[in-house]
């Protein structure tokens, strides 16, 4: 069964419910036969990275409130993290568009490491406050995890899978999803946002068992009698 999941690597609710979903896939008794596609989405696809300000700043500008509103947003998700094993440091993020970070991180899939990626790209931002659009620090994320240096680098250097970002975002837009985290199971259910574990144990459930009703051919009862068989035997 597969479950796709539109994020933007800047977004804590994505980190936060990336984490909580792989909780209760953890659990899941068919957790073997579920299959995870990680889509592109930018809630800011205009932002001009900026290495001079914090990401309260950044917020408070964004959203037209004060610096203390939004360090107090903040501390807030800062919290829902941890409640979910996850350290942020938010107050040390670096303000960086994602274009590039998701472009990379196609190219991760395109080489099987799309869920590693992903880890590791949300770890960079939120934990160790790395710049994500930035290609030194794309392709030390990238040697860590197994990708070649230098295709890397080729890849960060040109405008490669630019369109497989677009892509995503366009069948984002399709679909009417305006919010990250997004998660599509069997291409039937649906969770916005970084929901409680109970909310993606029960659909994980639902959606595996109407996929495997879907997928399973119904018996036949066969009444036999005289027949000719593939080979012409008659």
């Amino acid at each position: 069964m597969k479950v796709e999941i539109w994020s933007d690597v800047m977004c804590p609710f994505c980190y936060i419910g990336k984490r909580r979903f792989e909780d209760a896939l953890q659990h899941f008794e068919n957790k073997d036969e579920v299959e995870i596609e990680w889509k592109s989405f930018q809630l800011n696809p205009d932002l001009i990275t900026d290495t001079t300000i914090n990401i309260n700043e950044y917020l408070a500008d964004r959203k037209g409130i004060t610096p203390d509103h939004a360090r107090q947003m903040n501390d807030h998700v800062t919290k829902m993290a941890a409640e979910a094993g996850l350290t942020y440091h938010l107050d040390k993020a670096v303000v960086a568009n994602s274009l590039k970070a998701h472009r990379f991180s196609h190219f991760a899939k395109k080489h099987g490491l799309g869920i590693e990626v992903e880890e590791a790209l949300f770890k960079a931002y939120f934990t160790d406050s790395k710049n994500i659009d930035d290609n030194d620090t794309l392709i030390e994320i990238g040697s860590k995890i197994g990708l070649d240096k230098n295709e890397i680098k080729q890849v960060l250097e040109s405008n490669d899978y630019a369109d497989d970002v677009r892509h995503d975002i366009d069948t984002a837009q399709y679909l009417g999803i305006q919010g990250v985290p997004f998660f599509v199971l069997n291409n039937k259910y649906a969770i916005s946002g970084a929901q409680a574990v109970p909310v993606f144990e029960q659909t994980l459930q639902k959606a595996f068992d109407d996929w495997k009703k879907e997928n399973t051919k119904p018996k036949l009862e066969i009444i036999d009698g005289d027949a000719c068989g593939p080979d012409g035997n008659c």
